[in-house]
């Protein structure tokens, strides 16, 4: 029996330990907040770039600890009239993370950086802090406290950077509705023969099609060879038979097939090819020979000795013949027809029917030629339709006008979304486009409007990189221009000001430009020199509501009502909408209860 009472007693404590642990976590909630000091800078919370960027310190009495329980502040900020809130962080006045003020050794302090992304439906809103102690074991008891509110927010000053974005226009598409010209058919024979081949693979099928099609021609010229082998060389009309065969089938097929044409009208030319070793030797070096084996060729048959069929033999002898006898020879038993012909012009109503069909997959796309099919874009004010032919365009040539049109007709479809998801979503599916273009045209022009697709959809690093292209391209000065200034602005955008203004030095003194550098002495507190540059923009655009309003902003900072009042009731005055934003606008906060301030607003 002896033995059990200390653990009865062992019991017993650690039952009234935990008791008291818990009774124990009141009073240091009561303790804490009765002397807790959170002060915020800045006092109003405003954007940094894309970010809305704090600093806390918090301050308790030392009085308030208590082994194996903590006191914390959880901060959060809450805004959309109190529907949101984003959870930024935690305070906790626990071993390791706070330190002793310095002045006053019975307070605890902890300062800290903390943040949360910027949006517009963010401001107004308020930081807020609750008190909380919790037991520092695992699901340990917490007590929650008051909320506190210890910053107003935000002031969005820093999102008036001007951009004057400039329109994207497609480019101009113009098609040849001319269809006159040279059609060119290669035909082929076997070895000796100087029949016409039909079947599979030929081209029978299309000289068919082209003299059914009724073309107004108006020459036929036919050439043909043979290769140097002993069984085509050794007949010297065989190229002739070639020839003779291919005009009597094409005057046959027009006699029975064409209602247009007629074989007396046609002036007909034909001309034979018996052994031409230099068709031979051009064949050779177009081929995948080896340069030394081309050499030795050119070698056999240039500076060798002996007859046309002499040399022929020698060919036997190398050790690539394989490759001359099928790759080389059979090319060479070739008959070619080629037609000049007129045809009337092609109405945009045809081209706009034959493109309809090649889009729904009717037809193959060689029944427009490339620049007909994109020309067809401008034969129809939808855009979807648009979109669709340029999409066609891009996957049959992958020309880069291809590319950049369809980027444009997808910025158009963008301007017309009320949802910013899908918005954003065409923006950025045009920046890839526009990035393709510009990968097969690379200029500083194509790469600016990769940028602007880019800066559009609020993909601030791509943009920067696209901007930053273009400059390395080089260019025309205009463009270059556009480039830095807008690439200040960006950079406004996301809180790099030195580079902004670095930016703004290498380009022109325009509206834009002097607008954002009067910005970025605002943010940096330079208020004489902000007002002197406002001033300088009000004389390049004069009667500029948001240069006004942006004076009221600097004149509200150095506490001038007078000032601030007279360029607040100009904006006013010259555009309503900033009478709203004053009211909601904290930089106005100090004299919101002036009398100047009321009467502006009236």
């Amino acid at each position: 029996m002896r033995s059990s009472l200390p653990l009865i007693s062992f019991a017993l404590l650690v039952a009234g330990t935990s008791v008291l642990s818990g009774c124990t976590l009141p009073r240091m909630l009561k303790v804490a907040q009765a002397g807790q000091q959170i002060s915020v800078q800045p006092s109003v919370l405003e954007t940094n770039g894309e970010n809305v960027l704090f600093e806390v310190t918090a301050r308790v009495p030392a009085k308030h600890l208590k082994k194996g329980a903590a006191f914390s502040l959880n901060m959060r900020y809450r805004y959309d009239n109190e529907l949101r809130e984003d959870t930024l962080g935690r305070l906790s006045f626990q071993s390791g993370e706070y330190t002793y003020d310095e002045n006053q050794k019975d307070q605890l302090v902890i300062t800290k950086q903390l943040s949360f992304p910027y949006a517009p439906n963010k401001s107004p809103g308020e930081l807020l802090a609750q008190a909380e102690v919790r037991q520092l074991k695992p699901n340990g008891k917490r007590l929650k406290g008051q909320e506190t509110r210890v910053a107003r927010g935000i002031v969005s000053t820093g999102q008036l950077v001007v951009r004057q974005d400039s329109t994207i226009a497609l480019l101009p598409e113009v098609a040849d509705n001319n269809m006159s010209g040279t059609r060119v058919l290669p035909f082929y024979f076997d070895n000796g023969k100087a029949e016409i081949r039909n079947f599979l693979g030929t081209n029978v099928a299309a000289l068919e099609d082209f003299i059914e099609a009724n073309q107004h021609t108006t020459k036929v010229m036919i050439v043909a060879g043979h290769s140097p082998d002993s069984i085509d060389s050794r007949d010297t009309r065989l190229a002739n038979k070639r020839v003779q065969a291919l005009l009597k089938y094409y005057k046959k097929r027009v006699d029975t097939d064409s209602y247009l044409n007629k074989v007396s009208a046609i002036d007909f030319e034909t001309e034979t090819y018996v052994r031409r070793w230099d068709l031979f030797l051009s064949k050779v070096q177009q081929s995948a020979l080896k340069p030394a084996q081309i050499d030795s060729v050119l070698l056999l048959v240039n500076d060798t000795p002996g007859s046309y069929a002499q040399k022929e033999k020698s060919l036997h002898r190398l050790s690539y013949f394989d490759y001359l006898e099928q790759y080389i020879y059979p090319v060479m038993r070739f008959g070619t027809v080629a037609v000049q012909y007129t045809a009337p012009k092609r109405y945009d109503s045809e081209i706009y029917l034959l493109s309809k069909k090649i889009v729904d997959k009717q037809l193959e796309t060689d029944a427009l030629t490339p620049e007909e099919l994109r020309y067809s874009a401008t034969l129809t004010p939808l855009l979807a339709e648009k979109q669709r032919i340029y999409e066609t365009a891009v996957a049959a040539t992958g020309n880069w006008e291809a590319y950049h049109n369809l980027a444009v007709v997808l910025l158009q479809r963008s301007e017309k979304e009320v949802s910013d998801k899908v918005r954003r979503a065409y923006l950025r599916r045009a920046a890839v486009n526009f990035t393709l273009a510009a990968h097969r045209n690379p200029t500083a022009t194509l790469f600016y409007r990769v940028a602007t697709a880019y800066h559009r959809a609020g993909d601030k690093l791509e943009a920067l990189q696209s901007y930053d292209y273009a400059i390395k391209l080089g260019g025309p000065r205009p463009v270059l221009d556009k480039v830095f200034a807008d690439k200040a602005a960006l950079e406004i955008e996301v809180g790099q000001l030195d580079d902004a203004l670095s930016s703004l030095s290498y380009s022109s003194k325009s509206y834009q430009n002097t607008m954002n550098r009067a910005l970025i002495y605002l943010l940096k507190s330079n208020y004489d020199g902000a007002a002197g540059i406002y001033q300088e923009a009000l004389t390049l655009q004069p009667n500029d509501p948001l240069a006004y309003y942006c004076l009221a902003v600097v004149a509200a900072r150095q506490k001038d009502e007078a000032r601030m009042g007279e360029n607040l009731r100009r904006a006013v005055q010259l555009d309503r909408k900033f009478a709203q934003r004053a009211v909601e606008d904290l930089e106005f906060m100090d004299m919101a209860r002036t009398k100047t301030f009321v009467e502006v607003l009236r």
